[in-house]
């Protein structure tokens, strides 16, 4: 019976200090979940879920740096003010959430695609030439898709998509990418169609890296 007693007694020392060893390591655990939590919220939209623009920018650069091909690709919802004041705020978070969800899916995995403010984004992928037209004109169809808000209402919806490639612009650098696409996309703003730049769209001048005059220009603080 001792001997009993004495081997319950080892199994629940052993017990309580295997607890006690992980009292620390589960609330280092806890702590590490809050804080990466913390860096994945400080890199990506909260509405979007989409990489922020500082978090866009360092990634874009990377591809553009380590792989051919790449594209820059920038976005604008068409006639989103409208849907503001129409509909209400809420309606016009559901749509910039969807132009997101819809941008990640066509943009795939390896991309980097990021809400620069408002309702403008920004994809950077490998884009191949011999693939370009096709994959802009299904990008196109994406965001034109009607968007079905929470109460059952459908909104119809619609942006305007320029791109830039380095082969085109002679460049690797995103803020001329940017430029060039950014110029391509106010040809052919609300012409349903995707514009992809010319050399000449390189040098429309600009503002900390985006076309000069158009809206919240003067905002951005650097290039990105």
């Amino acid at each position: 019976m001792d001997s009993v007693l004495r081997t319950k007694a080892r199994f629940g020392q052993r017990a309580l200090l295997l607890t006690t060893a992980a009292v620390p390591l589960t609330g280092w655990a806890v702590h590490a979940i809050a804080l990466h939590k913390k860096i994945a919220a400080s890199r990506c939209d909260p509405l979007t879920g989409l990489l922020r623009r500082d978090a866009y920018t360092a990634r874009a650069r990377r591809l553009l740096a380590r792989h051919d091909d790449m594209a820059v690709v920038m976005v604008d919802a068409d006639r989103f003010k409208e849907i503001n004041d129409r509909l209400g705020h809420a309606a016009g978070d559901t749509v910039l959430a969807s132009i997101a969800s819809r941008l990640t899916a066509w943009a795939g995995p390896r991309a980097a695609v990021g809400r620069l403010g408002g309702d403008e984004f920004a994809v950077v992928l490998e884009l191949p030439a011999d693939r370009r037209a096709l994959r802009l004109d299904q990008l196109v169809r994406m965001l034109h898709t009607p968007v079905v808000l929470d109460d059952g209402r459908t909104v119809d919806v619609a942006a305007s998509v320029g791109a830039a490639t380095p082969d085109v612009i002679g460049s690797r650098d995103l803020s001329a990418l940017q430029r060039a696409a950014d110029a391509a996309l106010y040809d052919g703003k609300h012409s349903g169609q995707a514009i992809l730049a010319t050399a000449a769209h390189a040098s429309v001048p600009s503002v900390n890296g985006r076309r000069a005059g158009r809206p919240g220009t003067a905002m951005w603080g650097r290039a990105a």
